[in-house]
């Protein structure tokens, strides 16, 4: 609520707070306090720029400023500048509404539904989030829409399932609103567990009312009276938040019993999950939420008609659930509007790995995956050259250069051999070993498989001893085509997700980066350098014995006079390439 001339937001996510927002947010107070400036000092969520933070933005005279980079040594020369001298300062200004921006292009590629509200409002007050039209989507569909009338809203909206596989909302709402029987449940999917994704996070730390308010709405729709947040304990600052906007819900009468004066009930439990992967499988989530083991079950039946304690239930993750407030208050005409043919709306993606603008970024379906990666995330860091994007974290795959032109929707993505999943997009540069990281996630899956199929206890532990061997140079020729049998079966025999998608890592490299495989198994040779195994460090004769190798050696396997040229002690190198990164004259090589 604004209540002053100026307004200074601090970004106080997980990652602001990383950075170091609260102190900069305590230098604020004090600058404040001590110059006798009246200002109103706010707590925000993420507005996506992470490789920015800490960002503070100003709201006053000169409208809005948002600096970025900004830590506790600078913040008192900026605020001198911009509140007192009245000069802001340009060169640490990332986005504005009049003096440009070195990251104004990122915000102005995005379009944002989801995110709409992230970084902007206080997440810790419903009055802001009502100041943005929160909470009027759930007043209109409880006074003017049937139950029938919001999920045939839903329908035409286009709206599919992001937590991964994509399934029609509106339809899937439809099956719980059909089963008969006097007690329902809507639970959200919270826990996010890919390697390198936070947009469910994100979410709930920068504007949990908008998820909270598409769970009410679901419930109306489906005729559910009682809900569940299934969310990670690994995201504390997630739950503070939601639990903070539960109560301030029911305190405004959003939540609870005759929820705008109507007979629709609706009460929401926290459930906390110990932040086993398997868990984001539907039957496993509502297996831990009733006191079990995490453990997927053979399905039909389907939630829908006997999920928790054997009653009709509807799941769906926070950024499905965030979109449906948007949608009931612009239309599903509006939202059908972004997107493609199939792949209605925008999809958030958690950028990470080897790019320049590492963070959180909502884009229209049918974007490029070039122009996610080269133009909305800035393009390779350290200007290296690009080799892959694997999409869909651990049951992803990965996307070669040849492929970057491929649109973003569900159908195109899934046609390369990778998948959607909930919006982790991991990039990788020239010097990323494919081998290897096809090893990674597989061990990824492998530690995170609860144990009840065979296929994919002992079938993914037996394709993760193979990739091992091939990155420590012991492969062997029938190596591929056993990856490649163990592939199939797999994804053919496991119960759930989980076994169904974890050799697609595997798949798709041997797909596209077949070579790569070859090289380890025939020449003993990694391509990219990486595994260390199979590679020696070696100093060149343009050495100039500057001896900044020898410093930063952990285990002293480096020697030579200064001014001459040194040498590696092949027996004591660990291969941690301390020397190669500190080199400054290109005199290591990598063979």
């Amino acid at each position: 609520m604004k209540n002053k001339n100026i307004i200074i937001k601090v970004g106080l996510a997980s990652c602001g707070i990383a950075a170091g927002g609260l102190e900069v947010y305590e230098k604020i107070e004090n600058f404040l306090q001590k110059n006798g400036i009246d200002a109103e000092l706010k707590k925000t969520g993420c507005i996506g720029m992470c490789y920015v933070e800490v960002l503070v933005e100003i709201e006053d005279e000169f409208g809005k400023t948002m600096y970025g980079n900004v830590d506790d040594a600078n913040i008192d020369e900026i605020l001198q500048s911009h509140l007192v001298s009245k000069s802001p300062k340009k060169d640490k200004i990332v986005f504005s509404d009049n003096f440009g921006g070195s990251e104004t292009e990122i915000l102005g590629l995005q379009t944002r539904i989801v995110l709409e509200n992230c970084g902007d409002i206080d997440p810790e007050s419903i009055e802001e989030y009502q100041e943005k039209d929160g909470y009027q989507a759930i007043e209109k569909v409880i006074k003017e829409m049937s139950p029938e009338e919001v999920i045939q809203e839903m329908k035409d909206s286009g709206l599919r399932g992001r937590g991964g596989a994509g399934f029609p909302t509106g339809l899937k709402w439809q099956f719980a609103h059909n089963a008969e029987s006097d007690k329902k449940f809507l639970v959200c999917n919270a826990d996010e567990g890919d390697p390198g994704a936070f947009m469910d996070r994100s979410v709930l730390e920068g504007d949990p009312h908008r998820m909270l308010e598409g769970m009410i709405i679901a419930a109306y729709a489906i005729g559910a009276d009682e809900g569940y947040i299934y969310c990670r304990a690994e995201y504390p600052l997630a739950l503070k938040r939601l639990r903070i906007a539960i109560k301030d819900a029911e305190g405004k009468g959003f939540l609870g019993n005759n929820i705008f004066d109507s007979d629709f009930n609706f009460k929401i439990n926290i459930y906390e999950g110990a932040g086993a992967f398997v868990c984001g499988e539907e039957t496993a989530l509502l297996s831990s939420i009733e006191g079990k083991r995490g453990m997927p079950n053979l399905r039909p039946p389907y939630p829908a008609s006997s999920g928790l304690w054997g009653y009709p239930t509807n799941i769906n993750n926070v950024e499905t659930l965030a979109n449906v407030p948007w949608i009931i208050r612009k239309g599903a005409e509006e939202f059908a509007k972004f997107g493609t043919e199939k792949s209605k709306g925008t999809k958030v993606f958690a950028l990470t790995g080897k790019i320049k603008r590492g963070g959180l970024v909502e884009i229209p379906m049918g974007m490029s995956l070039r122009e996610v990666i080269f133009k909305v995330g800035g393009g390779i860091l350290d200007d290296k050259k690009f080799k892959a994007v694997q999409l869909g974290g651990p049951s992803g795959g990965c996307i070669p250069d040849s492929l970057l032109d491929t649109p973003v929707d569900y159908d195109s993505v899934t046609a390369t051999g990778a998948i959607m999943g909930s919006g982790g997009m991991v990039v990788m540069d020239e010097t990323t070993c494919m081998v290897d990281m096809a090893r990674f996630f597989l061990n990824f899956t492998q530690d995170e498989s609860c144990g009840k199929c065979t296929f994919c206890r002992i079938g993914t532990k037996r394709m993760l001893e193979i990739l091992q061997r091939i990155t420590e140079g012991k492969g062997k020729e029938t190596d591929i085509k056993l990856l490649e049998e163990l592939s199939v079966k797999i994804k053919a025999a496991s119960l759930c997700g989980l076994g169904q998608t974890a050799p697609n890592p595997v798949l798709t490299t041997i797909k596209y980066f077949r070579n790569e495989y070859e090289d380890h198994i025939n020449n003993k040779h990694c391509t990219a350098g990486s595994c260390k195994a199979l590679i020696t460090y070696k100093i060149k004769d343009n050495c100039i014995g500057c001896e900044m190798c020898k410093r930063v050696c952990p285990v002293d396997a480096i020697s030579g006079e200064k001014k001459g040229i040194h040498t590696i002690d092949q027996e004591k190198c660990t291969k941690c390439g301390a020397c190669y990164d500190t080199c400054k004259f290109d005199a290591i090589e990598i063979i």
